[in-house]
C-alpha cells in the first residue's frame, strides 16, 4: 500500500462513514460517483484515493460495500487498542467526551485531566478524571498516545508540553493558541470560533447580495438560494484534489 497523505486520510473517513450509511441502508455495491457526491468530491478523486488502499471495485457494479468497509477500517484505524485522553473538563471537554464515547471500536478516551480538584477521581462518561499534575504519570501508565486539548488558551502549552514528554505523539487543540511541539508530534488545531466568525460573514455576504438583486419589497424567502459560494468563499466541506 502507498502512503495516504493528510488530506486523503479526511477523504477516506467521509467515504466510511457514507458506507456505512449505504450499509444499513441494505445497499451491498457503490459507484464512486456517489461517494464523490456523499463526500463533496469527484469521482476520480474517490478512485484514486481508493488505489491507496489496494483495492479497485469493478466497472459493472463499482465498490463492494463491505469489503470497502473492511479495508478503510484496517488502513486508517487502529487494529489494537489505542489511547487518548482529554485535558479539560468543561463545556467542550465533556461535550468531546461524550461525544467520542464508543465512537470507534479501538480508539478509546480512558484518561481526561483538570486543574479543578473538584473534579478529580470523578467517572465522567465512564473515564477516570485525574488532577493535570499527575497526567504525565497516568499517560504513561495507561501507553496514551493521543491527546485533546480542550483548556484556556493560556494553559494549552503547557498541557501540550507535559502531553509531549509522556509519550502523546497526536494532539487535537481546541485552544486558540498555536502549539509548539517537536518533530513527530501531530497537531490538529480546531478553532470553532474562527469557523463560526467565517461561516457568518459569508451568510451576511450572501444576504447583501440577494437584497441587492430582488426588486424592493420582495421576502427573500421567495428568491433562489444561490447556490454555493465563489472561489473565495470556498465550502468547508469541499476539499482539493491533492
Amino acid at each position: 500500500m502507498n502512503r495516504a497523505s493528510y488530506r486523503t486520510i479526511g477523504r477516506l473517513t467521509h467515504y466510511w462513514r457514507a458506507l456505512r450509511d449505504l450499509e444499513a441502508e441494505g445497499q451491498t455495491y457503490a459507484y464512486s460517483h456517489l461517494l464523490a457526491a456523499k463526500a463533496q468530491v469527484t469521482a476520480a478523486q474517490v478512485r484514486r484515493d481508493i488505489m491507496v488502499l489496494g483495492y479497485s471495485g469493478t466497472p459493472a457494479r463499482g465498490y463492494e460495500v463491505r469489503r470497502l468497509v473492511e479495508c478503510i477500517e484496517a488502513y486508517v484505524f487502529p487494529s489494537s487498542e489505542q489511547r487518548a485522553a482529554i485535558a479539560g473538563m468543561g463545556n467542550i471537554g465533556l461535550a468531546l467526551l461524550k461525544f467520542f464515547t464508543g465512537r470507534r471500536p479501538n480508539l478509546h478516551v480512558t484518561a481526561s485531566f483538570e486543574a479543578d480538584p473538584e473534579k478529580f477521581d470523578r467517572l465522567i462518561y465512564g473515564c477516570r478524571c485525574y488532577s493535570i499534575d499527575s497526567a504525565g504519570e497516568v499517560i504513561r501508565r495507561e501507553g496514551i498516545s493521543v491527546g485533546i486539548l480542550a483548556v484556556p488558551d493560556a494553559e494549552a502549552q503547557y498541557v501540550a508540553d507535559v502531553f509531549v514528554a509522556a509519550g502523546i505523539r497526536g494532539i487535537l487543540n481546541f485552544a486558540r493558541t498555536p502549539l509548539e511541539v517537536p518533530a513527530g508530534v501531530y497537531v490538529e488545531n480546531i478553532d470553532l470560533a474562527m469557523s463560526l466568525d467565517r461561516v457568518a460573514f459569508f451568510a451576511r455576504q450572501s444576504l447583501k447580495t440577494e437584497r441587492a438583486v430582488l426588486p424592493a419589497g420582495t421576502p427573500l424567502d421567495k428568491a433562489s438560494a444561490g447556490g454555493t459560494p465563489s472561489d473565495e468563499a470556498p465550502s468547508a466541506n469541499k476539499e482539493s484534489e491533492s
